[in-house]
């Protein structure tokens, strides 16, 4: 008894489709890593500035602790991106 001609059809095309997904290199597109690494960077500054602010608010040393939190931000942020592109080119 032979099987139905669309569930062997259907197979064949599942295997095809699993076997091309498989195949594809699936990289991310150069818009989402540079979205990625734009992220990274302002998030990094982003926290650092903010710390700085609660801290100066908290001790009342305006602007000294949001200057030095914002450039460990910045500094950690270029870390953070520097990383990641390494990571992206393995």
């Amino acid at each position: 008894m032979s099987k139905d001609p669309f569930k062997t059809r259907l197979e064949i095309a599942k295997k095809k489709a699993f076997k091309k997904k498989n195949d594809e290199n699936l990289s991310p597109s150069p818009i989402g890593s540079a979205f990625k690494l734009s992220t990274e960077l302002v998030s990094a500054v982003a926290v650092g500035t903010i710390i700085g602010f609660i801290l100066d608010k908290t001790f009342g040393t305006k602007p000294w602790l949001i200057l030095i939190f914002f450039f460990v931000g910045v500094i950690a942020g270029i870390m953070n991106v520097i990383k990641s592109a390494k990571n992206m080119q393995k």
